[in-house]
């Protein structure tokens, strides 16, 4: 199509021929982004997308909620308003084995009275859950899951997704509410984390995390740049009668909703595991990231009726793929000196590809562990990714061991300063006690000081440190708040722009939480509960460098191996030396006061958090219980009040039931709160 001259356009044109414009549009973005088979180039797209654009300059009376141009609105004000599902948003039962599939199916059956049902099975995408409302064929609404029974309005975030339809195709009911799944496609996650890394900033974990982060931004136009995508694999309501699963998923695709075409319609076990086997070769190859398949009773009527427990659907189940894996040869066993002189044997291995990216290291974790899986320097060994993104050894095989190999031993001096190790009796940490002048601790304290965890200053990652600290511009912590422009422009690629951001992210960073900034100066064993107990117990840095280990002892969560390492670490000149320069270039670490919740019930109580949780990070979920005057520790005892239990909880959650200590989801601490 040839692009057309707008002030002739202008003089033709009228509203239907707009509208008109406005469809044939939403046709080549269906082509393009749902069945990746454009008809058009890109650049004739985007003279079209102009002309509608124009139009709308010359016409705002005509813009409609439906115009292509309306994707990107602007910054959201605060925080995303909760909204109850009308019907609720359940989980799926998981199951790791065909047995459990087996026993999935006699249940249905017998709860069915029927000895021959048909099943639908689907791919199980590792993303977010979402409901997409659509009122008289135009996007309406989109609601996070949350916990099943209310979520959070991401509206204006989910607009911007390009595969989404803001305009449904055919004949829609006035009303449709459908399920499914946002995710970041593979491609989009390894290039922004190509960015992330050359640019020192801390990486995504993996796909669902990076989509996850991008629905919680306040601003749109920030959305729109993570290029995400969507899946619907079921309708809700709005669309009746249907009979089956695969009918659902033919009206969702004649609405021009984009759906996983990869489904299969099962009679029994043997076809259903096919399924799954085929699929599981082909899962590497896929660009969006899934973990499984989901098996479901096709007939709707049939659903209905088997309904859901608490939890999740009684017709439906979802089996879990184990973690990818890979053979390879480890070339060499090298040690990593880690922030407090833990010294962790890395295997260095013939790069193979797993799960889509390619492996050249594992971490070993610990002396012991090597031992246990009796791990040498040449062996051919099975790595895998653990929840398919940390690679890790499982296994040697040890028909391929060369006969020349030799068991692998711990280094008794410290790589990076040669100071002789030390390994503690009842500990598995083999450690280098020279804390301060250690080059390796040093540039590893630097890099968490101002990660996240620590002072969390944006602009400043890992390669920034390293840059900074190879080029001796920094050496203790201190060092940052002496940094100036001029030192700056010295580092790799850094310009003006960088060079500002910088020094604005250090010179925001100064004003901080008590609790962080103990976290951020890396204590031995003290973590961020404890780093808030402290905060909350001593009110100030001086105060807290004072105490006394029978002081610390008194404050619930503190144990003794914990206390003497605070004691000795405020015990070294060289530290109180090193907090008062902070000091006295401005850093203000201030105790977190309680304000307007000086009756609340969490005050006074005490909570231990385990497992993922929808609405909050475990750090904004720590801050709510605290500045309510609650408390947060790190293990569970007979003393603690509750435990805020998320999804895949730990061993917490299990001792925390033998012990019968009151266990709160997350809908029970939204509601106290």
């Amino acid at each position: 199509m040839e692009p057309m001259d707008f002030a002739v356009q202008q003089m033709s044109i009228n509203k239907k021929k707009y509208l008109e414009l406005c469809e044939a549009l939403w046709e080549h973005n269906r082509r393009y982004y749902v069945e990746n088979a454009p008809i058009i180039s890109d650049y004739e797209y985007d003279q079209l997308l102009e002309e509608v654009a124009h139009i709308e300059k010359v016409h705002p009376e005509w813009i409609y909620s439906g115009s292509p141009t309306q994707r990107v609105g602007g910054a959201v004000s605060e925080k995303f308003p909760v909204v109850k599902h009308k019907i609720p948003m359940l989980s799926l039962a998981n199951s790791y084995s065909s047995e459990e599939i087996k026993d999935y199916l006699k249940r249905m059956e017998k709860l069915l009275h029927k000895q021959s049902l048909v099943y639908f099975c689907e791919l199980k995408m590792d993303g977010i859950a979402l409901s997409v409302i659509y009122k008289n064929g135009l996007f309406a609404q989109a609601i996070t899951r949350g916990n099943g029974r209310e979520g959070e309005d991401v509206t204006a975030n989910v607009k911007t997704i390009l595969s989404l339809p803001l305009q449904l195709k055919g004949d829609p009911p006035p009303f449709l509410e459908v399920r499914g799944e946002v995710f970041m496609p593979i491609e989009v996650f390894v290039h922004f984390n190509i960015e992330k890394e050359e640019k020192g900033e801390n990486l995504w974990a993996n796909p669902r995390n990076a989509a996850g982060g991008a629905l919680k931004l306040l601003d749109p136009k920030e959305v729109d740049k993570r290029k995400l995508a969507v899946f619907f694999y079921a309708i809700a309501q709005g669309v009746e009668p249907l009979v089956s699963q695969s009918d659902a998923f033919t009206a969702m695709k004649g609405y021009g909703l984009p759906v996983i075409e990869t489904t299969a319609s099962a009679k029994n076990f043997d076809e259903i595991w096919c399924f799954a086997k085929r699929i599981e070769k082909k899962r590497s190859t896929l660009p969006y990231q899934i973990d499984g398949i989901v098996v479901k009773v096709d007939d709707l009527a049939a659903q209905k009726k088997l309904g859901a427990t608490g939890k999740s659907y009684r017709y439906a189940i979802a089996y879990k793929f184990a973690p990818e894996q890979a053979e390879t040869v480890i070339h060499e066993i090298t040690i990593q000196v880690g922030r407090t002189g833990v010294l962790t044997p890395v295997a260095e291995l013939e790069p193979v590809s797993l799960a889509g990216s390619t492996i050249s290291r594992a971490t070993l974790h610990n002396e012991d562990e090597v031992k246990k899986k009796g791990i040498r320097k040449g062996d051919t060994v099975v790595i895998e990714k653990g929840g398919d993104v940390i690679p890790k050894v499982v296994s040697v095989v040890m028909q391929k061991r060369s006969k020349l190999s030799r068991p692998w031993k711990m280094i008794t001096n410290c790589p990076a300063c040669g100071t002789e190790v030390v390994r503690k009796k009842g500990e598995v940490a083999v450690r280098c006690p020279n804390t301060l002048n250690c080059p390796a601790q040093s540039l590893r304290r630097l890099i968490f000081f101002v990660s996240k965890q620590g002072m969390d200053i944006d602009h400043m990652g890992e390669k920034v440190v390293r840059s900074l600290a190879g080029l001796e511009l920094v050496k203790t912590f201190s060092d940052i708040y002496r940094l100036e422009a001029n030192a700056l422009f010295k580092l790799p690629n850094f310009k003006e722009k960088s060079v500002k951001n910088l020094l604005t992210s250090i010179e925001k960073s100064k004003k901080v939480s008590l609790g962080r900034f103990i976290h951020a100066i890396g204590i031995p064993f003290v973590g961020i509960e404890t780093a808030e107990l402290l905060a909350e117990t001593g009110g100030n840095i001086q105060t807290i460098a004072r105490m006394k280990e029978e002081e610390l002892l008194k404050i619930e969560g503190i144990g003794e191996k914990m206390a003497e390492s605070i004691v000795t670490f405020f015990n070294d000149q060289a530290h109180l030396e090193e907090i008062t320069q902070l000091l006295e270039l401005g850093v203000e670490p201030e105790a977190q006061k309680v304000k307007g919740f000086e009756e609340h019930v969490f005050k006074g109580k005490t909570f231990v958090l385990t497992g993922g949780l929808e609405y909050y990070t475990r750090d904004q979920a720590r801050s709510l219980i605290k500045e309510r005057g609650g408390k947060v520790l790190s293990s569970v005892s007979k003393t603690t009040d509750y435990v805020l239990v998320g999804e895949d909880p730990g061993l917490k959650y299990d001792k925390a039931k033998r012990l019968g200590v009151k266990m709160l989801d997350e809908a029970d601490f939204r509601a106290m709160l």
